[in-house]
């Protein structure tokens, strides 16, 4: 089984991220609805992400307008979600492996990266539970909306967000203590750390040359994301 790789982005002189570019998806099959309740958040959380999915890879052409209020809060919904599958998808696949590779700027030592990619697992972590409580109170609250017909959407979305929290906190966890990590250097992810500052097409010029150099397809996308972010 070939390592994931996950890379340290540097977005400053002293902030970074970790980005892993992979195909490996969530089960999101067609399956009947199970009983239980961790079954049907399961189950929300899988048709949530084939929504998503479908969403992303649409031709935005020959996506219609959205005619009513509901409709639109789905496609922001699903918007939404399509930025957090992104997001999340680091930690997700971490929870499956026992072995990674660290990519990082060939300025920084391996022990300093490891010393960083720890201290923001253990911040992820808790960040996630803290969320996984507040979503699960509003998921029970949302249950309400059932009585109103069609697709209980808002359900979805906080089924999405508590399933999400808590593969997220099981990625960490496996990340701090059952992955083995090797460090290996990277000299084009130290050219990142000086372009958040830049008007975007340069910047967007800048990034998609070291993309393109670590064949990372959407690198560009993630960089754009969290620079602006930490603007």
């Amino acid at each position: 089984m070939i390592p994931v790789e996950v890379f340290v982005v540097p977005i400053g002189p002293e902030r970074y991220e970790l980005y892993c570019e992979t195909v490996d998806e969530p089960e999101t099959e067609e399956e009947p609805v199970p009983s239980g309740f961790v079954g049907r958040l399961r189950h929300r959380f899988s048709e949530m992400l084939r929504r998503a999915e479908a969403r992303r890879q649409a031709d935005p052409a020959s996506v219609e307008p959205a005619d009513s209020w509901f409709d639109r809060i789905q496609e922001r919904t699903l918007a939404w979600v399509v930025e957090r599958i992104a997001e999340q998808r680091l930690l997700w696949n971490l929870r499956r492996e026992t072995s990674a590779v660290l990519a990082h700027p060939a300025d920084m030592t391996f022990d300093q990266v490891l010393t960083l990619l720890r201290r923001m697992l253990r911040r992820d972590y808790e960040r996630h539970r803290l969320w996984l409580v507040v979503d699960t109170a509003l998921l029970v609250a949302s249950g309400v909306l059932a009585l109103v017909p069609g697709p209980n959407i808002v359900a979805y979305y906080f089924a999405f967000r508590v399933w999400g929290h808590w593969l997220s906190m099981r990625g960490a966890s496996q990340g701090l203590h059952r992955v083995t990590w090797t460090g290996q250097a990277c000299p084009p992810l130290g050219e990142l750390r000086d372009l958040a500052p830049l008007q975007p097409d340069e910047r967007e010029a800048r990034v998609h040359d070291i993309a393109a150099r670590l064949r990372l397809q959407h690198l560009s996308t993630f960089f754009e994301r969290v620079a602006v972010h930490h603007a």
